[in-house]
């Protein structure tokens, strides 16, 4: 398999694509295993959603309505959904190139692994930015918590 680009001629030779191969198959144990994941989380939040609306705990025990927590359940899914999709697209296509050793078939594998590690990238970078904000609030509290308890 040759790719070739502006600056010269890639090879790729028959140990990297070996490695691709044995990439291939983790990604798509992980794909699989992530599905299976996000099926359960799917499958066990609509359980709890229709627990709670059968049941009617109230706002007093969650602070919210209990549509709020299967709209979550939603929203959760579908975040996890795509990093998994484009994760199996990548181990589909690549075995694909490696059979075949097909070029667009290895370019189509490689733009799925790098969609993957850009939404990746976003969501820890959102999680960090959340991180960082719930402990500014915590830390905010704590000392408007202090203030209050030497006034008393």
């Amino acid at each position: 398999m040759e790719v070739t680009g502006e600056q010269g001629r890639l090879e790729i030779c028959e140990e990297t694509i070996r490695d691709l191969n044995t990439i291939r198959k983790w990604s798509m144990f992980f794909s699989i295993l992530g599905f299976i994941a996000i099926g359960l989380m799917f499958t066990i939040g609509i359980a709890a959603g229709i627990f709670l609306l059968i049941f009617d705990t109230g706002p007093a025990i969650l602070g919210m309505p209990e549509w709020i927590v299967i709209i979550i359940i939603f929203a959760l899914t579908a975040l996890f959904f795509f990093p998994l999709y484009f994760l199996n697209r990548f181990a589909h296509h690549t075995g694909s190139a490696v059979k075949k050793t097909d070029k667009t078939e290895i370019r189509e594998a490689f733009r799925n692994l790098r969609n993957y590690c850009i939404y990746m990238g976003i969501l820890v970078i959102l999680l960090l930015a959340t991180y960082f904000i719930v402990f500014l609030a915590a830390g905010a509290s704590v000392a408007l918590l202090r203030d209050f308890g030497t006034a008393i």
